[in-house]
C-alpha cells in the first residue's frame, strides 16, 4: 500500500507558480503537440496564456534538446534535470520535479500542454479552491474516476516528498494522489481535461471547438 506523503499542515500558503508541460516527444501524433494549431494559435500559446492569468509566474517545462525550439524559446522555460531523468527514466513528473528543484518553495499548477479544450473557468476554479494544507487539488478524470495529475497544484511538501522517492522509485502521479490528502473536485465542463494524443483524436476536438478549415487541414 502507498504512503501517504502528505506531511502536516504549513505555516503559510505558497506562492502559486505555473508549469506547462511541452517536453513530451508527442510520437503518437507524428508532429509536436506544442505547435499544432488550435483557433489560429499553437496550443503552447494558448495553454501558457489560460495558466499565466492565475499564477505568479508561469514557465514551459522543456528537454534539453528543446532548448532553441523558436516556439518554446519565446516562454520562460524550465529544463528537465538530466539527474531526474536518470532517476525516473522520463514521464511528466521528470519536468514536475526539475520545476520544484529550481523553485522548491512555491506549489506549482501543472498543466499538460495536449488539453485543448480546457478553459479559463477550470483553471480558474482549481486556484480558488486550492487547500495548502493538502497534499495537492485535483480533478477528478472523467474517464476513470482517478485523480488527474496533469491540471493539478503540487504543493512544495508534496513535491520535497517525491524528489526524496524519486531516487529509490518510479514516481506514478495518480497513484501518489490516490494515496495522499488530496482536494478532490468535479470537472463542470465535459471534455475540459480530454488530451489529444492522436490525429483522429484532434480531428474530434477541432469539430467540437468549431475550428477553422486551415486548422483542421493542419498537415500531420
Amino acid at each position: 500500500m502507498h504512503t501517504p506523503i502528505f506531511t502536516g499542515a504549513r505555516a503559510m500558503t505558497a506562492f502559486l507558480y505555473g508549469l506547462v508541460l511541452a517536453g513530451g516527444e508527442s510520437r503518437r501524433m507524428g508532429h509536436d503537440k506544442a505547435a499544432l494549431p488550435y483557433g489560429g494559435r499553437p496550443q503552447l500559446a494558448r495553454a501558457f496564456d489560460l495558466v499565466a492569468r492565475h499564477v505568479k509566474r508561469c514557465f514551459v517545462s522543456i528537454r534539453p534538446d528543446q532548448q532553441f525550439d523558436p516556439l518554446r524559446a519565446s516562454y520562460p522555460c524550465i529544463v528537465d534535470r538530466r539527474e531526474t531523468k536518470d532517476m525516473l527514466g522520463g514521464g511528466p513528473m521528470v519536468g514536475v520535479l526539475s520545476a520544484h528543484i529550481a523553485y522548491p518553495d512555491v506549489a506549482w499548477l501543472v498543466v499538460a500542454c495536449d488539453l485543448p479544450m480546457l478553459d479559463d473557468t477550470t483553471l480558474a476554479t482549481l486556484a480558488h479552491e486550492r487547500n495548502a494544507d493538502q497534499a495537492a487539488t485535483a480533478y477528478v478524470s472523467e474517464s476513470d474516476g482517478l485523480p488527474e495529475p496533469l491540471c493539478t497544484i503540487w504543493e512544495p511538501a508534496t513535491l520535497a516528498a517525491l524528489n526524496r522517492q524519486a531516487a529509490d522509485q518510479k514516481i506514478r502521479p495518480r497513484q501518489m494522489l490516490g494515496g495522499s490528502a488530496v482536494r478532490l473536485l468535479e470537472v463542470k465542463k465535459p471534455g475540459a481535461l480530454e488530451n489529444v494524443n492522436a490525429p483522429d483524436e484532434r480531428n474530434r476536438v477541432l469539430q467540437r471547438l468549431g475550428c477553422s478549415e486551415q486548422d483542421l487541414k493542419c498537415s500531420l
